[in-house]
């Protein structure tokens, strides 16, 4: 009876035709306020509560607005605990207000924005409203989900109770029913250029897409999982498109400033924003299986049948081989790009299609060797994914003087001290300059292939599998007549150079002694002006379209193309196989310490002298490795070419290799030889474990991987574990030992296998999963 009375008598006043000051906001009683709207709520049928929930709305979002003379800084749980009611309001005035106010009081504060995150009831009745039919209801629901999401609690239980699903399930409706167009232009945010898409359409449609976004792109895959396929596949389908008119526009973009068209909407959303979530639903809803049968590759490089066991046997890692095709043979590898390539006739004509080509392709952002998690890179890379081609990064237009025999950059002097100030991003006049540098003489050598086309990605993906790598990289080369691109250099990882038009001309050096350069190693290995000898007379290769020419990591090469004649330019692309440090036999080794300190090593070495033991053990092969070059092999355990039984064949016998290396590290592995080491690595303020660090993400009976700022070999710091080694010499010596004595009689083949597989299983799922993003971003040039 006394809140009807409170009703009738505040109704009343407001009503009065009698001209009253508004009441200021120091007047403003959130408790009274609560009364009110409780009075109100509770009896729907009174006829003053239709207009006092709307002005007590009002009154209370305007004190939490920023600008109000006397803001809120938290709304009371008790005025929480209605807004549910008064959000799913059949009144779109009261809902609409309602949705308002949780998003202004969720940008009071991080601790308020917290609280109404976990009022489940509010969270699910904005989520509800998502889909009301009344735009706008939904309009002032997907406001407040926006201004929930600025932070990672709001985002975490929008995420949790399906908002995704229902944003998503939303746009598509409202969507079907409006055009949207798509613009670019630069916003500055502390002084950075940002380049946000603009939209052309319905407002709803835009909040609707932006929130979306949002969430998509700070969610874990899990999330994913649980949103109806076709919801993702047909909201990535929209996304695609308006990425094509993205892709285009950027190119065109010459100036760094570039104004904003009136009719277009300026949304949250960056061209990086799109990307990424173009990248995350790629992963999300990809099934297709990008790679060929072995023995299709194997035909492809002309290696079928036996020829693939003596080319492993007797050039692998060892010596250049030359397969060639017959001219009556089909060259599948022709057809893999010949969407946009053609023949060599089309490129000589028609030049057209290398700034046509270039325009739809985007930057591929570099992935850590060692990186396993995909949300990591990610989120590294959030603010780059999608941007056009960058010099040197993923594109390098250049030729060698044949007097100077150096490399010249058609693009040089972007790189010169004076004009360098970051990434030379390609764009359309660049790319059409590209066309210019051809016929001057310049080769254009486009980097990661395998990201860029499907069918590549699937070649790469099968040449890993053979290998028993996590992957294998593939680059383009486009050459004039008479000229030579790269410089003579050697390469760190093996290559398949696979001719897919024209000719060109290969010179390959063997090496004075067999040494396998390292990945990474930039330092490890001299330069080539170290190398080479004045006498040296390399070996001479022709290469027409449908040859493979294999050359080993570490020999020195170079090609050029004929002056004249119909196979005047070549075309030519190369897989390189990367052995990466864990799948090197090294690296191998390393594992199989490492599984027998976790399984197999007594308890008495779990003390510092044992643990500083296994951690020299460690050391000691490494050492061994710098000069013995059957450590730096790839390790093929997991090769798919290996039979099941090869015991006839023990150059391929893995488990033959491993007992070999046991021996070796058996018989020289040296305890004064490890302290010389360790001595020299002080002295040069060097790390000798920082190239095992990949050991961290080995997982053994379901352990965990150590994130990297965590990690630490050896375990007391290089500086004290020389300090203990000589002031406990003789202790350390004779545990070291031990240990390397029962590691080399214990360790057991299998127990190793089983941890490399894991490994490596991990390192192909993070790649596969790079590779599925990066070739979303470029489905517009597939076929």
């Amino acid at each position: 009876m006394e809140q009807q009375q409170k009703l009738c008598s505040h109704s009343r006043t407001s009503t009065s035709k009698t001209k009253r000051k508004r009441r200021s906001n120091s007047d403003f009683d959130v408790n009274t306020t609560f009364s009110l709207l409780l009075a109100a709520v509770s009896t729907p049928r009174n006829p003053y509560a239709a207009s006092l929930i709307p002005k007590c709305l009002a009154e209370l979002h305007f004190a939490l607005l920023p600008h109000s003379p006397h803001p809120l800084q938290t709304l009371p749980s008790s005025i929480l605990s209605l807004l549910p009611l008064l959000i799913l309001s059949e009144r779109q005035g009261i809902a609409s207000r309602a949705a308002e106010i949780v998003g202004a009081a969720s940008l009071l504060s991080l601790r308020m924005n917290e609280v109404i995150a976990s009022a489940d009831g509010v969270v699910r009745a904005l989520i509800s409203t998502l889909a009301c039919s009344k735009r706008r209801v939904a309009l002032a629901a997907c406001n407040a989900v926006m201004d929930l999401s600025t932070t990672s609690f709001g985002r975490e239980s929008l995420v949790e109770f399906s908002a995704i699903e229902r944003l998503i399930s939303a746009f598509l409706q409202v969507s079907a029913s409006s055009a949207m167009s798509v613009f670019i232009g630069t916003v500055y945010i502390e002084n950075s250029a940002i380049l946000k898409a603009g939209f052309e359409g319905d407002e709803l449609s835009i909040s609707i897409l932006s929130a979306a976004i949002v969430l998509l792109n700070t969610c874990y895959f899990k999330h994913l999982e649980k949103i109806p396929r076709y919801y993702l596949k047909t909201f990535l389908t929209f996304l695609k498109k308006q990425w094509i008119e993205v892709c285009s526009k950027m190119m065109q973009i010459n100036k760094t400033e570039c104004s904003w068209q009136e009719q277009f909407e300026i949304s949250n959303i960056s061209t990086n924003d799109l990307a990424v979530c173009i990248f995350r639903l790629s992963i999300s809803t990809d099934q297709v299986s990008r790679i060929f049968p072995v023995k299709e590759v194997k035909a492809l490089l002309g290696l079928s049948g036996s020829n693939f066991e003596e080319f492993m046997l007797n050039h692998w890692e060892s010596s250049p081989c030359l397969m060639q095709k017959s001219s009556t043979t089909i060259n599948e590898e022709a057809d893999i790009i010949g969407s946009f390539v053609g023949s060599i006739t089309s490129i000589k004509t028609n030049l057209s299609f290398i700034s046509s080509m270039l325009g739809r392709l985007v930057s591929c952002n570099p992935i850590a060797s060692d990186e396993l998690d995909i949300h990591n890179f990610l989120e590294e890379a959030r603010n780059e994914l999608g941007f056009p081609l960058i010099y040197q990064q993923d594109i390098r237009v250049l030729r060698t003087d044949e007097c100077l025999k150096r490399e010249i950059h058609f693009f040089q002097k972007n790189f010169e001290p004076c004009c360098f100030k970051g990434p030379h991003f390609l764009k359309l006049n660049d790319a059409r300059k590209c066309e210019e540098a051809f016929k001057e003489g310049y080769t254009i050598a486009l980097r990661g292939m395998e990201f860029r086309y499907e069918k590549i990605a699937a070649i790469a993906n099968t040449l890993a599998s053979l290998f028993g790598q996590p992957s294998v990289g593939a680059n383009m080369y486009l050459t004039p007549p008479g000229s030579q691109g790269l410089a003579r250099h050697y390469d760190d990882h093996c290559v398949f150079v696979c001719q897919l038009a024209g000719s060109k001309q290969w010179t390959v050096f063997s090496p004075t002694k067999m040494c396998l350069p390292r990945l990474y190693d930039a330092n490890e290995f001299p330069r080539c002006s170290e190398v080479e000898s004045p006498l040296a007379v390399g070996r001479q290769f022709l290469l027409r379209e449908g040859d493979v020419l294999y050359i080993p990591r570490g020999f020195l090469h170079e090609a050029r193309t004929e002056n004249n004649g119909p196979d005047g330019s070549s075309l030519h692309l190369t897989f390189g196989i990367e052995v990466e440090p864990p799948f090197e036999w090294e690296g191998f080794v390393h594992t199989a310490v490492y599984c027998w300190n976790w399984n197999d090593n007594p308890k008495q070495y779990d003390t510092l002298f044992g643990t500083m033991s296994v951690e020299l053990l460690h050391l000691a092969i490494w050492l061994i490795s710098v000069s013995d070059h059957n450590f730096r092999k790839a390790c093929l355990v997991e090769a798919s070419f290996l039979p099941s039984d090869n015991n006839n064949r023990p150059d391929l016998n893995q488990k033959t290799i491993f007992s070999r290396l046991i021996d070796k590290i058996s018989r020289e592995s040296n305890f004064l030889e490890v302290l010389a080491g360790i001595k020299i690595s002080v002295e040069k303020d060097e790390d000798p474990f920082h190239r095992m660090r990949w050991l961290r993400l080995l997982n053994v009976d379901g352990k965990e991987s150590v994130k990297e700022d965590q990690w630490i070999m050896p375990s007391i710091g290089i500086r004290d574990l020389l300090s203990t080694c000589a002031t406990h010499r003789e202790k350390v010596e004779t545990t070291f030992v031990e240990v390397k004595s029962r590691f080399c009689r214990e360790v057991r083949f299998e127990n190793a296998v089983e941890c490399y597989k894991k490994l490596l299983e991990r390192f192909r799922n993070v790649r596969s999963q790079y590779t599925t993003g990066m070739i979303s971003l470029h489905s517009i040039t597939s076929d």
